[in-house]
């Protein structure tokens, strides 16, 4: 984590100083600061599907449950990168819409497990 930050915040540093001489510039910058943070967070990424593997192994669930789990973090995550890239630009509104879009995209993905749940209070319902 330390080395994320600190290449975060090398990397905001130079590109406030780039920005005075090329806006451009910092831009690419900050791009490429965050497609190397996005890096290491796919080194990450591996640890946490390790676990939610070792979960699936130990519990009865439905292993098209934990599919749709990371399909919502790595929804969640591009939608989030994305907007903010869009947003450092200055472009709000592109900003905006990628983020309505990642909900509903999450709403989407999520449906099965919503109906899944909607059973089962049926079940102890009785109906």
């Amino acid at each position: 984590m330390v080395r994320v930050a600190m290449l975060g915040i090398a990397g905001v540093l130079l590109a406030l100083q780039l920005k005075s001489l090329k806006s451009e510039y910092s831009i690419y910058l900050c791009l490429g600061i965050s497609v190397l943070i996005f890096w290491y967070m796919t080194e990450q990424l591996g640890t946490v599907l390790q676990g939610l593997q070792a979960i699936q192994e130990s519990l009865p669930l439905n292993a098209g449950y934990i599919r749709i789990l990371i399909k919502i973090i790595g929804i969640t995550y591009i939608a989030e990168f994305a907007s903010d890239l869009c947003r450092d630009a200055g472009y709000q509104g592109v900003a905006g819409q990628i983020q309505i879009f990642g909900k509903i995209s999450v709403l989407a993905v999520s449906v099965p497990v919503l109906t899944a749940l909607l059973d089962v209070i049926q079940t102890f319902l009785g109906g």
